[in-house]
């Protein structure tokens, strides 16, 4: 008799799609679109990673000429960039995977060398973001924001809208709106970024309103039933923090539950130490049970992190990045609780093709070897 599926690999409807299992391959910056635009070895990288009735979600994707903030990140914006995107999204679905596309505005965590013209780079604010230290010892600088007008904030929302009907226009089966680490849409939700005076700053419903505007915007353009949206209430990144994040969560939760958007995709508070073991907090039950939509937990989980708040209801899907990212074989190395290949972050972010990209081993690889 045939053990019974692990609750990671049990399938799931996630609206119109049929999963297989509950492994979702989370948005990971690589930094290898050379120019902005993607390339052949995409292709090879996400059908690494695709399984029939797999979900993946791309690393962030610029809405606009203004959105970027990092050298070699993809572009959903011209048509250049659809027609670019359409093999790595066919690869995909040869597999019989399930593909969304992250569309990003990094906001103020830009450099004019970034900008159009060297213009400034724009936010809910004129305040910038502290220098940042990487974990290899680099310190990375941003220039001083412009903050939107309110008459501008209509275009960038429009941004968002365009970019969303490109990306379906390429193949992708939907979006992620990214609401989350400390970007464009997070500038204006949390109140040590969001400084404004106007109907978009000051109240909790005044800052949520951008981000609400995006996603009705992109939901009216291709349908709820097509949009994600990923949040990260509880982090502190890029000098982006909320005096009330359960406030926050329990907002935006409850009003994308009224817009009826396809999932939620929410990230962890920070991981805490429970004897001696880093262990996952599991403070976001009240939003999954507020949004009632398909939700997506994030945010250090493993094989038995995962399979616990499966089995348990306290998500639906799981999303895994570095682990993924080193496991092109993820939910094959869960099924028979086989050992992973250690990621090396050293090569998160480099622009090599090949290294630290698809060269992963599979299992089969390593067994052979």
């Amino acid at each position: 008799m045939e053990a019974a599926a692990i609750p990671l690999l049990t399938p799931y409807k996630m609206g119109q799609f049929e999963l297989s299992h509950r492994v979702v391959l989370a948005p990971l910056t690589r930094q290898r679109s050379y120019g902005n635009v993607p390339q052949p070895h995409a292709a090879v990288y996400y059908s690494q990673r695709a399984t029939k009735g797999g979900l993946l979600i791309t690393e962030a994707t610029g809405v606009s000429d203004t959105a970027q903030g990092y050298a070699d990140t993809p572009g959903v914006w011209t048509p250049e960039h659809v027609e670019a995107w359409r093999p790595v999204v066919d690869a995909v679905h040869a597999r019989g995977a399930v593909f969304f596309c992250q569309l990003w505005h990094v906001g103020r965590v830009s450099t004019y060398a970034f900008q159009p013209g060297g213009a400034a780079p724009v936010s809910s604010t004129d305040r910038g973001v502290a220098p940042q230290t990487s974990p290899d010892g680099h310190v990375e600088e941003f220039s001083p924001p412009r903050r939107l007008a309110k008459e501008e904030i209509p275009g960038v929302v429009d941004d968002f809208r365009r970019a969303a009907r490109n990306a379906v226009d390429a193949g992708f089966d939907g979006v992620e709106v990214h609401g989350a680490n400390g970007y464009l849409i997070e500038q204006f939700l949390k109140d040590s970024a969001n400084d404004r005076d106007d109907e978009y700053g000051g109240a909790l419903e005044n800052r949520c309103r951008f981000a609400l505007e995006v996603v009705a915007a992109v939901a009216g353009e291709i349908g709820a039933h097509r949009v994600g949206v990923r949040l990260s209430p509880f982090t502190d990144y890029m000098d982006c923090h909320d005096s009330d994040p359960e406030a926050l969560a329990m907002h935006m939760a409850t009003k994308l539950g009224e817009l009826g958007v396809l999932y939620l995709h929410m990230i962890e508070p920070r991981m805490a130490l429970v004897d001696g073991r880093r262990r996952v907090p599991h403070r976001l039950r009240p939003f999954r049970e507020a949004f009632k939509g398909t939700f997506i937990a994030a945010g250090g989980y493993d094989r038995a992190e995962g399979n616990k708040v499966v089995e348990e209801g306290y998500t639906d899907l799981v999303s895994f990045g570095r682990l993924f990212l080193a496991n092109p074989d993820l939910p094959r190395r869960f099924e028979l609780d086989a050992g992973l290949n250690k990621y090396d972050r050293a090569t998160f972010y480099t622009s090599d093709p090949v290294v630290g990209y698809t060269d992963y081993p599979f299992l089969a690889d390593e067994v052979a070897a």
